[in-house]
């Protein structure tokens, strides 16, 4: 059995107190995967895009995304992400304050993977974090491909 390549955590969160607080929980959930953070949807597409930086060439990529972003809405994103063939395959997880059905229903129809809603409460949130950094300690990411 071949050595897996490690998973790139890439987060899409415009809130710097969320990211820290998001990377702090997954690492208490001994997630030490690498993180790439960008606080909005432009540079996030212009490195997931860019051929030289193309992070699926490098191994698996998972995405965190948030959909409330200044430049652009998350489901631009994710529909971006999922209508392109060597990205396709690559899970998203959205974190958001957004709980509102359609839009929740809109994700998974764009192909969410995951959907998480953000507490208000901090040790709430903390909590989710963490547990989604035991999810991601156990799920299986396929090499992305078209």
């Amino acid at each position: 059995m071949n050595n897996p390549l490690p998973v790139t955590i890439i987060m899409i969160e415009d809130d710097l107190g969320h990211a820290r607080l998001i990377e702090k929980n997954i690492r208490r959930a001994g997630i030490s995967n690498h993180i790439t953070h960008f606080d909005n949807g432009t540079a996030a597409l212009e490195f997931l895009f860019n051929p030289a930086s193309d992070p699926a060439r490098h191994g698996p990529v998972l995405i965190l995304l948030d959909l409330n972003l200044p430049d652009m809405s998350g489901t631009a994103i994710l529909s971006r992400i999922k209508e392109t063939p060597r990205l396709h395959r690559t899970p998203v997880v959205v974190l958001t304050t957004t709980d509102d059905k359609v839009e929740i229903q809109r994700c998974y129809d764009l192909g969410c993977n995951v959907y998480i809603t953000k507490p208000v409460n901090y040790e709430s949130f903390a909590d989710a974090i963490r547990q989604l950094g035991l999810f991601l300690s156990v799920i299986q990411i396929p090499e992305s491909g078209g």
